[in-house]
């Protein structure tokens, strides 16, 4: 079991689950050379144990509390109330008592201490319980602390505590507590020092808050500190704050806040020479730790201590890179609509088929743009591209060359432009509609032959198939440069419809109305084909009855036992036959497919038998059609009543034939892309399943954490190191609460775009117009598709839509998105279904509350709360 106390230098690297977190953390600060560490003592998670190990009372109660909810409030404060009165009448193991009189006899028993607790939770090396239990300042005498030990041990039990740990699904029986008890130093000064600006996330600046007294005061927010910055051994911002309050320790013990007098009130806390002194400190403890350090300091006698050093969790990891350069990356999240982390196999697959030079941080792509900053055209293409589709991204670059962040190279060789492609058509080609379903057929047609001659495939054979599929075909359709065209040709005829409506009728965003209801969009027919697959479910009750209750994906083998089971089948499974390979976040080939978990559409199907009557499908898409050609009309007729209007009306006739024929097929090469995914991953699980056989791995999905390279050696050796997946899974977890930046840079700093507000009302939320029209409605906050219970003439607000939503759009009257740009799926789709929609709008999720009345101004770009 180990001492039931250790000193601190006796503490090792293996030993998180005995002394927890903090206790581990000044092990390790004591042991660098030319640190100063105030002296102290641990009471390991073992003396915890013990303390417990026969207590029936206790055990009793964690079990109780372990079966509540967090709904269950007055039960989880009672049961969390008995369980650590329990704690504080515990009784102490007696090494324990004697370990403690120990230490104090060798530090001193008349000194005052500070009594400190370290969680630690047995298998979470990444779980942060930081701020969760108590700390307990100036104790003084054996008696007290071994007293403020219990106390420690009962903030397990803080309500607060024990609800954090329900949120983040950890076992209260797997969480210890161990107590570290350290001298007290009774500072001129303390406060916090961030190895990185936790504001913006730079590696280079180094951030100080620094307060009169003891640091409490500041973490608790009794009062404002100082803030200095540090950048490169340079102070490069100081911000004086009025300091009027510091907490100070009592001679006889305890802590007591005082005045400051007010001649002090305004100085500076540490003198320039203390701040720069303070960054070298910095610097070399987060060089010992190999990471960003979050480091509770303070100031005695002009002496810096170190009380606690802990990574900074917040930051967003920084793209790797192969030299020492300024680089600039952009996140391709954005750009595709899927902000959550990717597993291993789903980003090898992505980064086979982009030809753009990507990078890895957090689960996520990121494209270098440095070498087109590098140049004049190169700039001024980036800017243009990037700035029509996304303002945010446009506003980020803008700062980036104002700062001479990447150094302009005199030649004028511009890199290609990541997402940029030719669209110069020939006249002849531009209006004819066949175009479009000649492409279609043409990728549909190889899709059924890949199905076809996959089936033969296995092995390392099954590899090279893939890898020359992806090569040969994939690649070939996705990059067609007729393909490109034909879409490019539509975006650019509703850029010149916005563009001269407006000159020459003041007429905003007209393009919007022109695009509802265009032929062959594959993504808005699938909104529209559910609602046909409600109506065959409609008359029949009976089957309506079983989908309310249905929870498991077998569900559908067990219809036809009722009346109109067999059609609702037929229904569902034609749905899945032409649109199962869709899911949320399809552009990771690991997520779970319609086809996979055919449940995930029941929620969907079940709210559009209720929202609507019959043929809704057919009918909203004639709605829409009408709309747009009367609005064809009303623009044609106004423009024959201008100067040269003829001249004009047939140039804007040309423009609107462009669109209607051309826009819809803007979603169909990434149908086609995913089609194809669909195939290869059932081709892939297969080998997986013949991986489970042999117990090369656990389970099927373990391959999702290998790279596409590293499962094509797993199958060709059977040879696995299976810490590999665990470690990856781990890293996947943490991915998942980090929210990616749209733009960073190589020194790890978020650059972010602001929108213009100067005509936007005074409590407006700003965003990016994408469809016009204003609407006011009920917010519906949802941040998983399936948690989705919409009702007519609600508006839709979460973090992204890809294609998989498009079902909940025929159910909404608005829309609102944290990420998008004019031309990313949810937005082309909110044109088409006539839907007003802001999107790009930073922390939309958490800055409107579900259930709120909203009104969003498509035409303006902006929300306001009623």
């Amino acid at each position: 079991m180990g001492s039931l106390v250790l000193g601190f230098q006796e503490m090792e690297k293996t030993q998180h689950s005995l002394v927890g977190g903090k206790g581990l953390n000044l092990g390790e600060l004591s042991n660098i050379q030319g640190i100063r560490v105030p002296e102290g003592f641990c009471v390991p998670t073992a003396g915890y144990r013990q303390a417990i190990e026969h207590n029936e009372t206790y055990h009793a109660l964690l079990n109780r509390l372990a079966t509540l909810k967090e709904e269950d409030r007055e039960q989880i404060d009672a049961i969390s109330r008995k369980i650590r009165e329990t704690l504080m009448e515990a009784e102490i193991p007696s090494d324990v008592v004697k370990g403690v009189t120990l230490y104090l006899s060798r530090l001193g028993e008349e000194h005052a201490y500070a009594v400190r607790s370290s969680a630690t939770a047995e298998d979470l090396p990444h779980a942060s319980f930081a701020g969760q239990q108590d700390s307990y300042l100036n104790i003084i005498g054996k008696e007290a602390i071994l007293q403020h030990i219990r106390q420690c041990w009962a903030s397990l039990f803080t309500d607060r505590a024990v609800i954090y740990r329900m949120q983040n699904g950890f076992d209260h029986r797997q969480v210890y507590l161990a107590v570290v008890i350290q001298k007290m130093v009774f500072p001129q000064a303390s406060g916090i020092l961030f190895t990185a600006d936790p504001m913006t996330g730079n590696r280079k600046v180094l951030s100080i808050d620094a307060g009169f007294g003891l640091g409490e005061a500041l973490v608790s927010g009794l009062v404002s500190a100082d803030g200095y910055k540090v950048r490169e051994g340079k102070i490069v911002e100081k911000r004086l704050a009025v300091k009027k309050l510091a907490i100070y320790g009592r001679k006889e013990g305890g802590t007591e806040t005082r005045q400051i007098d007010p001649d002090r009130q305004k100085t500076q806390t540490l003198t320039d020479e203390q701040i720069l002194q303070l960054a070298r400190i910095g610097r070399q403890i987060e060089a010992y730790f190999g990471q960003p350090q979050d480091i509770e300091w303070c100031l005695d006698q002009d002496t810096f201590y170190m009380v606690q050093s802990r990574p900074i969790t917040t930051l967003y990891p920084i793209p790797e890179a192969s030299d020492q350069e300024n680089h600039v990356y952009l996140s391709v999240a954005h750009q595709q609509m899927m902000t959550d982390p990717i597993r291993p196999l789903g980003l090898s697959f992505y980064l086979l088929i982009t030809p753009a030079p990507m990078r890895k941080a957090g689960g996520r792509l990121f494209v270098d743009v440095a070498p087109m900053l590098a140049s004049p055209a190169g700039r001024e293409t980036l800017v243009h591209n990037l700035g029509q589709s996304d303002p945010l991204i446009k506003g980020a670059l803008m700062t980036i060359i104002e700062r001479d962040f990447i150094k302009l190279v005199p030649t004028d060789q511009t890199a290609p432009v990541p997402g940029r492609r030719n669209a110069d058509l020939p006249a002849k080609f531009e209006n004819d509609p066949t175009i479009v379903s000649d492409l279609m057929k043409r990728s549909q047609a190889s899709i059924e032959e890949l199905k076809q001659t996959i089936q033969a495939k296995s092995g390392s054979d099954l590899f090279d198939f893939i890898l020359e599929d992806i090569q040969q075909q994939l690649k070939k359709i996705l990059f067609d440069p007729q393909s490109t065209a034909v879409f490019m040709t539509a975006m650019e005829a509703s850029a010149w419809i916005n563009e001269h409506m407006y000159k020459w009728l003041g007429e905003k965003n007209a393009a919007d109305t022109l695009s509802q209801s265009v032929p062959n969009n594959i993504t808005s027919e699938m909104g529209l084909a559910l609602l046909d697959v409600a109506d065959v479910i409609r008359p029949y009750p009976e089957v309506i009855a079983y989908l309310e209750q249905a929870k498991e994906d077998d569900f559908l083998d067990e219809l036809v036992k009722f009346k109109g089971g067999q059609e609702t089948r037929d229904a569902i499974d034609g749905f899945l036959d032409k649109y199962g390979m869709r899911c949320t976040g399809e552009i990771d080939i690991t997520r779970t497919r319609w086809s996979e978990k055919p449940i995930t559409l029941v929620p969907m199907i079940l709210g559009n038998i209720k929202n609507f009557e019959p043929n809704a499908g057919s009918r909203k898409f004639e709605q829409g059609r009408q709309e747009a050609l009367a609005k064809e009309q009303e623009l044609l007729d106004r423009l024959k009543a201008l100067q040269d209007g003829e001249q004009k009306a047939k140039e804007t006739k040309r423009r609107i034939d462009l669109i209607r024929n051309f826009i819809g097929y803007r979603e169909y090469p990434k149908y086609g892309y995913i089609s194809r995914y669909f195939v290869y991953k059932q081709a892939l699980l297969k080998e997986a399943e013949r991986l489970v056989q042999v117990g090369v791995i656990r389970e099927k999905e373990d391959i999702y954490y290998l790279t596409f390279e590293e499962l094509h050696e797993v199958v060709r050796t059977h040879q696995l190191d299976y810490r590999i997946i665990s470690k990856r899974k781990d890293e996947y977890k943490l991915y998942e609460k980090l929210t990616p930046p749209r733009v960073i840079t190589s020194d790890g700093e978020i650059i972010t775009g602001e929108y213009k507000r100067e005509h936007l009302p005074s409590d407006a939320i700003p965003g990016l117009a994408v469809s016009s029209g204003v609407i006011e409605g009920r917010a519906r906050v949802i941040l998983h598709m399936e948690d989705a219970e919409l009702e007519d003439g609600d508006i839709l607000v979460t973090s992204f839509t890809d294609p998989s939503w498009t079902p909940l759009f025929v159910s909404i009257k608005g829309l609102v998105t944290e990420v998008g740009g004019l031309m990313t799926h949810g937005a082309v789709i909110a044109r088409e279904y006539g839907l007003p929609a802001v999107v790009g709008v930073e922390n939309a999720t958490k800055l409107i509350q579900d259930g709120q009345r909203i009104r969003v101004n498509g035409t303006e770009g902006y929300i306001e709360i009623l």
